[in-house]
């Protein structure tokens, strides 16, 4: 990897000598020098030229001397590194500039063969910089793409060697549709449909964390939550109500002269499922999710509902009539169930 190498100095014979002594590295592509006479011209070469990597500067130079640079590098670019190439040698301006920031010093009269090893540790640790901060940004935006529950579960040290692993647990599935989105996206530039559910996508995350649960994940204009823990079947109920009424007081969008009045229809259900890594180990892409019946007749009830409508099973009714006031339905035939099931829907 090539590094590129801004020398600043007075001297006008600087310039020719280093291009001499490391004239078979700049021919390899391994450095390129860009030259500055004073710090003035440094901060000038630097916003041009901002993937440089490290500063050979002097102290001693006109108009704004190497001490000062120094003091200014931070803000011209955090991540490079001043090495002071100077005469000036004394304990005291060593401290100096180590005080002010540089990575490094060099005396006069220069010793290349020291200032070669000297640049290519300074390169080293400024390349290295680098790297951590794009592995730091690269994890902060795939942070928004995995759920907290994905990334808890991967500071497992037995993670690693258990892949696939998974667990079964009594839990909730809520699936959360926006009703009548898919006919209107078919009018709407492919932007604003984003800008739209993911603004009302939103609001649904909001009142989910509110109860503790967390997003499975997002198809197309659905959610899919799941809720773990003491009253799970309770909190994700209540989930629902609270985006049924934030829906029910929200303005009618007007779009492209279509109007959209944003409703919801909810599937719920509890009972036993399989959490854990679901995809291939081969292909390293794996899901982290839900499975089982539960899960899915969670998702053929959010089918069955109606706008504005929160859907229960039989089952559920009778663990949630206590605490919540719901209404029978009645039986109703549902995709992939040989019988009809008896469907309930969550009043308040």
């Amino acid at each position: 990897m090539m590094a590129k190498i801004l020398v600043v100095d007075d001297e006008a014979d600087l310039e020719l000598l280093v291009k001499q002594k490391f004239r078979r590295k700049i021919r390899e592509n391994l450095y390129e020098f860009v030259f500055a006479h004073n710090g003035i011209e440094a901060l000038e070469r630097l916003a041009e030229n901002p993937d440089i990597d490290i500063v050979l500067s002097d102290i001693n130079m006109p108009e704004m001397d190497g001490l000062t640079l120094l003091t200014r590098l931070p803000a011209a670019n955090p991540l490079i590194k001043a090495v002071m190439v100077s005469a000036y040698g004394d304990m005291e301006n060593i401290r100096m500039a180590m005080n002010r920031g540089a990575f490094d010093f060099v005396c006069k009269p220069v010793n290349f063969e020291d200032l070669e090893l000297t640049m290519d540790k300074t390169v080293l640790h400024v390349q290295q910089l680098r790297e951590t901060m794009k592995a730091i940004k690269e994890n902060n935006i795939l942070k928004m793409y995995v759920d907290e529950n994905v990334l808890n579960f991967m500071t497992h040290k037995e993670f690693e060697h258990s892949l696939l692993a998974n667990e079964t647990l009594d839990a909730t599935v809520m699936f959360i549709d926006i009703c009548g989105f898919t006919a209107i996206s078919e009018h709407l530039p492919a932007n604003t449909v984003v800008q739209l559910i993911n603004k009302l996508f939103d609001l649904m995350v909001k009142e989910i964390i509110a109860q503790k649960g967390h997003v499975d994940k997002f198809m197309g204009d659905a959610v899919m939550a799941v809720f773990r823990g003491d009253y799970h079947l309770d909190r994700a109920i209540d989930v629902a109500l609270a985006i049924r009424e934030q829906f029910k007081t929200a303005e009618e969008i007007a779009l492209e002269g279509k109007v959209f009045t944003p409703q919801i229809s909810v599937g719920i259900n509890a009972g036993e499922m399989v959490s854990g890594n679901i995809g291939s180990a081969s292909l390293r892409r794996l899901d982290y999710t839900v499975i089982g019946d539960s899960v899915n007749l969670a998702q053929r009830l959010q089918s069955a509902a109606q706008p504005g409508q929160i859907v229960i099973s039989e089952e559920v009714y009778e663990r949630a009539k206590e605490s919540f006031n719901c209404q029978r339905i009645g039986e109703v035939n549902l995709k992939n169930k040989a019988k009809a099931v008896m469907i309930y829907e969550v009043v308040d």
